[in-house]
């Protein structure tokens, strides 16, 4: 994710005396702005302006930097893998269950303000990396409001676990200390899941080879 960020700077240098005859190495101070700032000598524009008086003279120099900086991912931005999806509307969220078929789906509420969300999030990442056969929705708890008033989902962070025709079954708060629960709830309910997984994948791979 990128942004431009505009910069002006004004240097001025006074002299009560002769023309100045650049005593302020512009050039030099551009690029070790950019050096500090990460950036190429194409990434500054430079325009300077000579104003005088009859008193003295103004050496006014303005420097526009537009500055091309990128920006780390929000914590909840984050994916683990391919087996972590983001959910951005109700529709979407059945379709993930049904397309899941037999599949073990884990639904996590969050919120972006939750602190217990964040802490436990790079475990939850690491054991999503752990399981690509299990299916991991992230969902949103501001943004996806009336589809977790539907679910009754009260507190944050909450779980949910479905698996095909079974439903959802099971559903539970957690939390980075009580992390055990959900590795608990996923050996219950992932019996035998990674074949039927894999075959149902491969059964897709034929489908589309037909």
């Amino acid at each position: 994710m990128t942004s431009l960020r505009s910069l002006s700077i004004s240097l001025y240098t006074y002299s009560n005396s002769a023309p100045i005859s650049p005593p302020i190495k512009i050039r030099n101070f551009l690029n070790s702005f950019n050096r500090f700032h990460g950036l190429s000598s194409s990434s500054s524009s430079l325009i300077g302006d000579l104003v005088c008086s009859s008193r003295k003279q103004c050496l006014s120099v303005k420097v526009q930097v537009l500055a091309a900086e990128t920006e780390q991912p929000k914590w909840w931005e984050k994916k683990a893998g391919p087996n972590m999806i983001d959910i951005t509307s109700t529709e979407q969220f059945l379709n993930a269950l049904k397309d899941a078929r037999d599949r073990l789906v884990i639904v996590d509420f969050y919120g972006t303000w939750c602190g217990s969300c964040r802490a436990m999030f790079p475990k939850l990442c690491k054991t999503a990396k752990e399981h690509p056969d299990i299916l991991f929705l992230k969902v949103n708890f501001d943004e996806n409001k009336s589809l977790c008033k539907s679910l009754n989902v009260k507190v944050l962070p909450y779980f949910h676990f479905y698996r095909g025709a079974d439903g959802q079954v099971e559903s539970f708060p957690c939390s980075l200390a009580k992390f055990q629960k959900l590795r608990e709830a996923i050996e219950r309910h992932n019996v035998g899941n990674f074949s039927d997984f894999s075959s149902s994948a491969s059964e897709r791979v034929e489908d589309s080879s037909v």
